[in-house]
């Protein structure tokens, strides 16, 4: 590298968008079994409000570079690096440490990305089209012919699992206010009511007998909810808390995480249904192998024109403290990236 320094943006300390500042940092080179990367692309999401504003477990100690899902092109390798080399162009689950000009990585975290497919839309797929592919594929094993409800269907990882549902021959009912019923048909979902009634009802209205599995990204009342419109027997896959929040935060609240946690691994069952909760990092942690198994299929879905990721907003490599802010607006129907201005 020509230079001693690259930028990064760092938060430090807890708090709003002002608590992310860009600062530089020294250039090393890679270390043994590591890989440099010459970030050109990372997303911006709701985990990373959480990290800002409140607590999340996978995250380090404050100061830190935030950045979840990177893509970029291996700049330097270090000894006994032989999966990928300078050029190659990877992307990887790295939760953090992706909103930078460098990131390094250990390689056999790395992922190859194919010629021909849009940086932001490789983005998406890290997040949230991994959690969703997993949740189908390895956890309700869905398969043609069975019936699926989505809440926060108009969310990144609502809105992959009604495409990937829909690849996968499963009926999807996709449960969102009504501004976004569009974006839900356009997915491949039929839409329903997910804000003005109780989405059981909404769902019961158009398929009585419920459906085989629920996805429920929003906890606190909604996994109850969810557990009503499944059929007996069927399965509850909870992976979030997005509307069990404290007023006025992005920190959930502990008495309506816990009342969610009860209803999912207690009041599920005693009505017959079952329950799993999931989540892609603790799942990753514990075990790679899932993600390196299954981002290339993804990968190919998207070369090959399978899926359509939707991008709401394209920001500058480190104008995350912008991106940042309308994250937290609300109202956004698809992925926030960083992008850099120079990616060749």
């Amino acid at each position: 590298m020509a230079t001693t320094t690259y930028r990064a943006v760092m938060l430090t300390k807890k708090g709003g968008p002002e608590a992310l500042e860009v600062v530089e940092l020294p250039v090393r080179d890679p270390g043994p079994g590591e890989a440099r990367v010459r970030v050109i692309a990372c997303g911006v999401g709701a985990t990373d409000i959480i990290m800002r504003r409140g607590y999340y477990p996978f995250a380090p100690k404050i100061p830190f570079v935030q950045g979840y899902d990177p893509v970029g092109v291996v700049d330097a390798v270090g000894e006994g690096v032989t999966n990928v080399k300078p050029g190659d162009k990877v992307c990887a689950l790295t939760v953090h440490g992706g909103e930078a000009e460098l990131l390094y990585r250990s390689a056999d975290e790395l992922v190859h990305v194919p010629a021909g497919v849009e940086d932001a839309e490789v983005v998406a797929l890290i997040l949230n089209y991994a959690t969703a592919y997993q949740m189908i594929h390895r956890v309700a094993k869905q398969t043609a012919g069975q019936t699926a409800l989505v809440t926060g269907a108009n969310g990144g990882v609502g809105q992959a699992l009604l495409e990937l549902l829909r690849i996968a021959g499963v009926t999807a009912y996709g449960a969102a206010s009504k501004r976004s019923h569009e974006v839900v048909r356009a997915l491949g979902g039929i839409p329903i009511e997910g804000r003005e009634a109780p989405v059981d009802e909404g769902l019961r209205a158009v398929l009585p007998d419920g459906v085989d599995v629920s996805y429920d990204a929003l906890g606190g009342k909604f996994v109850a909810q969810c557990a009503r419109a499944t059929k007996k027997h069927g399965l509850v896959v909870s992976y979030g808390f997005s509307a069990a929040t404290k007023a006025n935060s992005v920190q959930p609240s502990n008495l309506a995480v816990v009342r969610g946690y009860f209803d999912l691994l207690v009041r599920t069952r005693l009505v017959g249904r079952r329950a799993k909760f999931y989540g892609i990092t603790a799942l990753y942690r514990k075990d790679k192998q899932p993600f390196l198994e299954d981002m290339p299929k993804l990968l190919e879905l998207l070369r090959t024109k399978q899926l359509h990721p939707r991008i709401s907003a394209r920001f500058g490599l480190l104008e995350a403290r912008q991106a940042n802010e309308l994250q937290e607006k609300g109202g956004i129907d698809g992925k926030i990236v960083l992008l850099r201005a120079d990616p060749a």
